[in-house]
């Protein structure tokens, strides 16, 4: 069975999407600090082992990198911080892309920025050496079609790396992460916000996205080869890192 997001009363793909794109597209403005607050600003480690992990794939020529699901900018500007490259950025919720153009701005960077649903790309076959997911892969409609549209863009020997929450792998820690992700996330989230709608979504969304092997034996289902993945954060996050 395919599986995706499922907001409550989406009755298909097509209302999942324009739901969680509209959801986004709300809290845009204040999403960066709402991700540093309620992760005690383990977001940016998260993220920063992200890029260590592909740095050597940053430095070849003429690479080309593309940062899925991109939101306010975070990973693709820190590679292009490391690289000194251009990468290319891309999300489906504009509201984001706007968030993520004045950091670019900020910056002086030049930043090639598109609006564009994460599997349907409009990207040539293998035109890419290397694509990065940070905290987007879990709101895809589709997670099979989402890693298919992966494997098409990237070249052969092309690497995935998708960071994502995931699940505790100890009980004791499992139950307080599950409390505070229930309980407290959705209220601060809600108030900071004003949309108590995503904030509880969020944590709903983590709760029924694939656990870290899971996901690898999805990828490997797929079609993605040498497979593997890292926690952090006693396995409330995981990167998977996947050839093509």
């Amino acid at each position: 069975m395919t599986t995706g997001t499922t907001p409550r009363g989406a009755a298909s793909e097509q209302e999942a999407s324009r739901w969680v794109r509209g959801m986004f597209g709300r809290i845009a403005g204040r999403y960066d600090l709402l991700n540093h607050v309620l992760s005690f600003n383990l977001d940016k480690r998260w993220r920063a082992r992200t890029v260590d992990r592909v740095a050597e794939i940053l430095t070849r020529p003429n690479v080309r990198v593309l940062d899925l699901c991109c939101g306010t900018g975070d990973v693709f500007l820190a590679m292009e911080e490391r690289s000194g490259k251009a990468v290319i950025g891309s999300d489906f919720c504009h509201p984001m892309l706007v968030e993520a153009n004045r950091k670019v701005a900020a910056k002086r960077f030049r930043t090639p920025l598109f609006e564009a649903d994460a599997l349907a790309l409009p990207l040539a076959d293998a035109s890419l050496d290397l694509i990065t997911v940070a905290f987007g892969f879990r709101n895809l409609a589709n997670y099979e079609r989402g890693m298919k549209e992966m494997l098409r863009v990237l070249k052969p020997g092309g690497v995935a790396a998708v960071l994502e929450f995931s699940q505790p792998t100890n009980a004791a820690f499992g139950a307080l992460y599950g409390f505070f992700s229930t309980r407290v996330l959705p209220w601060v989230g809600g108030m900071v916000s004003g949309s108590q709608d995503a904030y509880s979504y969020l944590p709903e969304s983590i709760g029924r996205f694939p656990g870290a092997d899971e996901l690898a034996s999805q990828m490997r289902s797929a079609g993605f080869a040498h497979v593997e993945f890292e926690r952090m954060t006693g396995g409330a996050v995981a990167l998977h890192l996947a050839r093509k």
